[in-house]
């Protein structure tokens, strides 16, 4: 029985195919994203998007999607559909669909009449190339399958409508043709393994909708260009493979290609596979250097992100190789950032005052799971520069005030991980002492008192250790309440007593500045407000502001944002503190939060975890369809689990 198996019932199905969406990736920052029954219902959606560094990586839509029509005795019929204004779906191919399988790699089979036709996807690894095999099981008459290409050439947050200025020149390549709508763009070709004949039709299928952007209050229409379509003859038991790529294919090598892809594929046959190959969409090489993307369909490398989802999407999965190639990337770009250099590497806000203090937490991982002396040897160096950085007063926005505590500036610029912004300010001004950045603070400096003591430096671990002491003295000061939970930010005479999350990480932290009992009780309020099936609560449902719904227009949206929906990867660090507080009596708990995520696995974008959920029942997922952090916390979690059951 396969695990990512759909049947005829709910593939004819629109209301239960259309929210389900796949994404293959080529780990270089491209994707092919669609829904099961290859419906593009978002402007993100097309089969062959890829980053365009002359856009500053802007990815772009260049083959929306590509229509089959199996044409028996003259007789057609269209395997594509498209939703047009009206809720009209047109030519309706997913009436013949008999099953959808995505266990190795996408796989639809199509029954018309006598013909049944098998159709595969890969995205070739780091080639911008997308690849379908089409194979004929069974015919019994001469068989033809006519292709149309849908072109939009342009920008995932743009759309494209008919105009006079595309290019409509192509030209003849080896088993195909190559064309491109715009100057600056890339030239799309598409091959065939085999000889096929090119038909120049060229024309616009006008009103195309997608209905994920009206859910978002976004313009939702737009044209597409078909410059005209293949044929080729197919006989029982043949297989074709189509080619979709920036670069010629070598159509002779399709076939094998293909198949060697397909043999590169972990199976999606369980839930930790699934989460693996999630895991591993994430990765993007660019030029030499590693990168983890923070989601798709679009974010990009974001340096918070990437700290606190790269210890669970390489170390969980026992690939430490793969950690230290981005963290060999991230060390420049922290580097460049400590000389006040602009950077050179492709990573985003390595300004934010906490991005540092995360780096020390990805260290701490490492350094568990590797080896505290390797973890020196290579990251070290970098460490003891970032505190010095720090205490020297050189960051521009975290400064290190007489109480030991860090204070930044957030009132008008979203400085923490609660970023949403309406009219250009945050949605939640969070400023001064924010309480998870002194969490990772005075667990930062801890980790360099340690190092420093071990190194043999004991003027140097004395310094360390007195502002650790002081800071925590500080910490529960400022920050604990009468009511057992921690304050979310102070500035001043400004307290924000709303129940938030960000307490959570002064006790999941390895080093805590709270005392057991202080520990215990903080756990208790964010198991009693803040706790769900999906995750930690932005925001308790008590506390004045709680708007648990992500839906409607964009501003709508932002304001729901932080304000009570729930976050998995926040769950990962409360599935942590949980383990710390309740030992081996908690296991049983967190296995089963974790049991609740599985059947994420069938929904959403299937094999992988979205941005966030409602934060009320039913808690459907919303935002971005694969989200990092989220993704890593939960194989993460699932390896803290695994050491706790091995103890």
């Amino acid at each position: 029985m396969s695990y990512l198996r759909f049947d005829k019932t709910l593939m004819t199905n629109l209301e239960e195919t259309l929210p389900r969406e796949v994404l293959r990736t080529n780990r270089s920052g491209a994707y092919h994203s669609t829904t099961i029954v290859d419906c593009n219902t978002r402007k993100y959606h097309g089969l062959l998007v890829v980053p365009v560094p002359e856009f500053d990586d802007e990815r772009v839509v260049l083959l929306s999607s590509l229509d089959e029509t199996v044409i028996q005795h003259g007789a057609e019929f269209n395997l594509g559909l498209h939703k047009y204004q009206g809720n009209n779906f047109s030519p309706a191919g997913h009436k013949y669909i008999r099953d959808y399988d995505c266990d190795i790699v996408p796989t639809t089979t199509y029954r018309v009449g006598g013909v049944i036709l098998k159709k595969e996807k890969v995205f070739v690894h780091h080639e911008n190339r997308i690849l379908i095999r089409y194979t004929l099981l069974d015919a019994h008459s001469d068989t033809i399958i006519r292709f149309r290409p849908f072109l939009a050439f342009r920008s995932v947050r743009q759309f494209t409508h008919e105009n006079d200025n595309v290019d409509k020149n192509y030209q003849e390549v080896e088993n195909g043709i190559s064309t491109c709508m715009y100057p600056g763009m890339p030239t799309l070709f598409m091959q065939f393994n085999n000889k096929c004949e090119f038909k120049f039709m060229p024309d616009w299928y006008r009103g195309i909708e997608y209905p994920k952007e009206q859910e978002r209050g976004y313009d939702s229409k737009e044209d597409l260009y078909v410059p005209g379509y293949f044929e080729l003859k197919i006989k029982k038991g043949e297989s074709i493979v189509f080619s979709g790529g920036t670069t010629a294919a070598d159509t002779k090598g399709l076939t094998e290609l293909f198949q060697h892809e397909v043999n590169n594929r972990i199976p999606r046959d369980n839930f930790e596979n699934c989460l693996i190959n999630a895991a591993h969409q994430f990765l993007s090489v660019r030029d030499g250097e590693s990168y983890i993307l923070a989601g798709y369909p679009w974010f990009l490398c974001r340096a918070r992100d990437m700290f606190v989802s790269l210890p669970g999407l390489t170390l969980a999965n026992n690939e430490v190789d793969k950690f230290e190639r981005v963290m060999s990337t991230a060390l420049k770009g922290i580097d460049e950032f400590l000389e006040g250099k602009e950077l050179t590497v492709r990573i985003q806000e390595m300004d934010k005052p906490d991005v540092l203090l995360w780096f020390f937490w990805t260290v701490q991982q490492y350094a568990k799971f590797v080896s505290k002396e390797k973890a020196v040897e290579l990251y070290g160096d970098t460490l003891n520069k970032v505190i010095d950085f720090i205490i020297s007063g050189r960051h521009p926005n975290l400064l290190v005030h007489d109480n030991a505590l860090v204070y930044s500036y957030g009132r008008d610029r979203a400085i923490s991980w609660m970023n949403s912004t309406v009219n250009g300010r945050p949605v939640v001004p969070r400023s001064g002492y924010l309480v998870e950045f002194n969490a990772l603070w005075y667990n930062a400096l801890c980790m360099s008192s340690k190092m420093a003591e071990e190194a043999g430096n004991a003027a140097r671990a004395a310094e360390f250790n007195g502002l650790a002491e002081k800071c925590a003295e500080s910490f529960k000061e400022v920050f604990l309440n009468d009511y057992g939970y921690l304050l979310d930010y102070v500035d001043g005479a400004m307290c924000d007593w709303s129940v938030r999350p960000n307490m959570i990480f002064a006790v999941a932290l390895d080093n805590s500045p709270l005392s057991f009992e202080q520990r215990k009780g903080v756990l208790d309020i964010c198991t009693k407000e803040l706790n769900t099936p999906k995750g930690l609560r932005s925001l308790s449902p008590k506390s004045v502001g709680y708007n648990p719904m992500y839906v409607g227009p964009q501003t709508q949206r932002d304001y729901a944002y932080h304000q009570g929906t729930a976050w998995p990867w926040l769950g990962g660090f409360y599935m942590e503190a949980y383990l710390k507080v309740r030992k081996r009596s908690g296991i049983s708990f967190v296995e089963r939060t974790m049991i609740g995520y599985e059947s994420e696995m069938t929904s959403h974008c299937i094999g992988s975890i979205p941005e966030l959920f409602d934060g009320n029942p039913p808690f459907r997922g919303r935002g971005a369809i694969s989200f990092a952090m989220n993704v890593a916390e939960i194989l993460r979690v699932q390896k803290i689990v695994d050491k706790y059951n091995n103890l």
